[in-house]
């Protein structure tokens, strides 16, 4: 299986973008490190509006719905699952019970919202450096690839799949891949301390749903993905705007 079908497959699993016929998933699987080439994609895309739009309100509303459309909303789906799982009262169990039912509650609705907001908030005072958002959808993939990585399950499923297929060192190359960020035109500082609070982030994500649920399963990692971009559009806010 060959890496040009490991990209395929990531883009079919990830996107809703046309990346030809049905890839060979397996070939994914066993480079989930892959996960930050579809940020960048994804990123490019979608800060497109922030550049021929001149309202930055406007521009941020779009391309933050743009993000959500070309992932098909998988990883907002997961960040509204969390978030009726942090708001159960009870056992572990309980917990587990309202972060995989299919219903959505008032947890959720309100993790939602609010993440939506900060990284709205947030990309739009940063609207005058589009980059920022390139860098925010690669992290947050990264963040998926380690949680991939590192995520033991707590039940069957797609993520179990990928983690029995994954290896420790994942981590390894899906945060170097990274590296091309401090290329772009901002202070490497700036981006350096951007991407370490998106590790951190993804760290409390880890233990928080290790210690609340007793592992990590697909909605776990697509919230991280809603989650850790809001973390870095919000770092740059601190920095620079």
């Amino acid at each position: 299986m060959s890496l040009f079908e490991g990209v395929r497959a990531l883009l079919q699993f990830s996107t809703i973008l046309p990346a030809g016929r049905s890839a060979d998933f397996e070939a994914f699987a066993k480079r989930s490190y892959l996960y930050p080439l579809a940020g960048y994609l994804i990123g490019a895309v979608s800060l497109l509006p922030l550049f021929v739009i001149p309202n930055p309100l406007a521009g941020a509303a779009l391309s933050i719905g743009l993000l959500l459309f070309l992932s098909g909303c998988n990883h907002f789906d997961g960040l509204l699952d969390l978030g009726d799982g942090l708001m159960a009262h009870g056992s572990r169990e309980i917990r587990i019970r309202a972060l995989t039912d299919r219903q959505i509650g008032a947890g959720g609705v309100a993790m939602g919202v609010t993440i939506t907001l900060i990284s709205f908030g947030s990309l739009s005072a940063l609207a005058a450096i589009p980059a920022v958002l390139l860098i925010a959808e690669v992290a947050s993939k990264a963040s998926m690839a380690t949680l991939t990585a590192l995520g033991a399950p707590f039940r069957d499923g797609i993520h179990s799949f990928l983690y029995e297929r994954a290896r420790w060192w994942f981590v390894i190359p899906a945060w170097l891949l990274a590296l091309p960020l401090f290329l772009l035109s901002l202070p490497w500082m700036a981006v350096a301390v951007a991407l370490g609070a998106a590790v951190s982030a993804t760290g409390i994500l880890l233990v928080g749903a290790r210690r609340l649920f007793g592992g990590i399963n697909g909605d776990l990692v697509g919230a991280s993905n809603e989650i850790v971009r809001a973390v870095v559009l919000l770092t740059f806010v601190i920095m620079l705007a």
